[in-house]
C-alpha cells in the first residue's frame, strides 16, 4: 500500500507544471546581431502568458503558450522593419534557467539560447 501512494505521488509531481512565474532574461545570437530578451511570464495551471520585450525588436504577448512539466512552448510576434513575423518557442526549465530553441519561419536553423530568472 505505501507503494502505491509513493507512485501516486511521484506520477502527481511529475504531471505537474514548474511555475515560471516572474521575470526572465537572456541574449540570443541572431541573424539580425545579438538581442538582449526579457520574458514576464504568468502561469495558471498549463496554461502560459505574459509578454516579452528586446531592444531590437520592442514589446510582443506570449501566445499559445502552454507548459506541461519542465517543458514550455509559446508564440511571440516580432516586428522587423516593418514586417510580422512569427517566433515559435520551446523551452526546456532547469532550477532558475530555460533553454529556448526558437524558429522563425524562412530563418534557417532554430537560435538556440538560455535565460535566467531575474529576481
Amino acid at each position: 500500500m505505501k507503494w502505491l501512494l509513493l507512485l501516486t505521488l511521484m506520477l502527481a509531481a511529475t504531471a505537474s507544471a514548474a511555475d515560471v512565474t516572474g521575470k526572465w532574461k537572456g541574449k540570443a545570437d541572431t541573424p539580425a546581431g545579438t538581442v538582449e530578451r526579457t520574458f514576464v511570464f504568468k502561469v495558471d495551471g498549463n496554461k502560459l502568458t505574459g509578454e516579452t520585450s528586446s531592444d531590437m525588436f520592442g514589446k510582443s504577448t506570449v501566445d499559445n503558450g502552454k507548459i506541461d512539466g519542465d517543458n514550455l512552448t509559446f508564440t511571440i510576434t516580432l516586428k522587423y522593419q516593418e514586417n510580422e513575423v512569427q517566433a515559435n518557442y520551446k523551452g526546456k526549465i532547469d532550477g532558475d534557467r530555460i533553454h529556448f530553441s526558437v524558429e522563425v519561419p524562412n530563418a534557417g536553423a532554430p537560435i538556440e539560447y538560455t535565460v535566467e530568472r531575474v529576481p
